[in-house]
C-alpha cells in the first residue's frame, strides 16, 4: 500500500466518470448518487458542453473534481491552463506525459492543491496502435519511460491502465499518485477498454484511486452500483 493510498477511504478512491454530452444529465446523476461518492471526473465532451459551470458547483457543493483535459500545447499555454485549473479549486489535471508539457503543467500548479498527472498511454490502446501511431517500443516500455518521465518532472503522478500499474507504483515511489481508468466490476462488459482490471485488483496492483465511468452511470441502479464498488474496497 502506497503512502497515498493509506491517507484515503474508500468512498475517496472512486472518480465518477461524468462521460455526459449534457450537464443537466451529469447534474441528475450527481443527485442520484448523493454522499455515496465524493470524486467525479470531468472530461473533453462535458467540458465543451458548459462543464466549467458544472465544475465550479460540485467544487462549490463539497465535491472533488478530475479535469480530464490532457493538456499538451506549448510550455507557455500548458502553464498558464494549469494555473487556471488550479484558481478554479480543482483537485486533478491531466497532462500528456511529454517531458516539457508535465514541466510546464508543473511551474503552473506550483504552490497549490492541484494535482498534475500526466496520461502515460491510453487504456484503449495496445501494442498495435502504438505501433501504427509510429512508435518503435509497445507499452510497457511507453508506461515505464512516460512514469520515469513524471516524477523528473515533479508532476503529482500518473494515469494509466491498471495492468501496469504495479510497475508504474516502482518507478514513483510510495508517494507518486497513481489513478487507473479501465476499471471493470467482474463480469462487467469492458467496452472500447483493452487493458482492464477490476476495482479491487486495481488497487492491490498499486492504485491510489479508479475512474469508473459505465459501470456505474449505465447501471440500473447507480447509487447500488456505485456503493458495491466502494464496499469492495473498504478492505484496503
Amino acid at each position: 500500500m502506497s503512502e497515498g493510498q493509506s491517507r484515503l477511504a474508500a468512498r475517496d478512491r472512486v472518480i465518477v466518470a461524468l462521460d455526459y454530452a449534457h450537464p443537466d444529465d451529469a447534474r441528475a446523476l450527481v443527485r442520484t448518487l448523493g454522499d455515496s461518492i465524493g470524486f467525479y471526473k470531468v472530461g473533453l465532451e462535458l467540458t465543451i458542453a458548459g462543464g466549467l459551470d458544472l465544475v465550479s458547483e460540485l467544487i462549490d457543493a463539497g465535491h472533488k473534481v478530475f479535469l480530464d483535459l490532457k493538456l499538451h500545447d506549448i510550455g507557455n499555454t500548458v502553464e498558464k491552463a494549469t494555473a487556471a485549473a488550479a484558481a478554479r479549486g480543482v483537485n486533478i489535471l491531466t497532462v500528456h506525459a511529454y517531458p516539457q508539457t508535465m514541466a510546464a503543467a508543473a511551474r503552473g500548479a506550483a504552490g497549490s492543491g492541484l494535482n498534475v498527472l500526466g496520461v502515460t498511454v491510453l487504456t484503449s490502446y495496445d501494442d498495435a496502435d502504438l505501433a501504427a501511431a509510429g512508435y518503435a517500443g509497445g507499452v510497457t516500455e511507453m508506461v515505464r519511460r512516460r512514469a520515469a518521465d513524471a516524477r523528473a518532472a515533479g508532476i503529482a503522478g500518473v494515469i494509466c491502465a491498471p495492468t501496469d500499474a504495479t510497475m508504474v507504483r516502482t518507478i514513483l515511489g510510495p508517494r507518486g499518485l497513481v489513478v487507473t481508468p479501465g476499471v471493470r466490476p467482474a463480469g462487467a462488459d469492458v467496452g472500447d477498454q483493452k487493458r482492464v482490471a477490476t476495482p479491487a485488483s486495481a488497487i492491490r496492483s498499486g492504485a491510489d484511486m479508479i475512474v469508473v465511468g459505465r459501470p456505474i452511470t449505465a447501471a440500473a441502479d447507480p447509487r447500488a452500483a456505485a456503493e458495491r464498488i466502494v464496499e469492495e474496497l473498504a478492505g484496503f
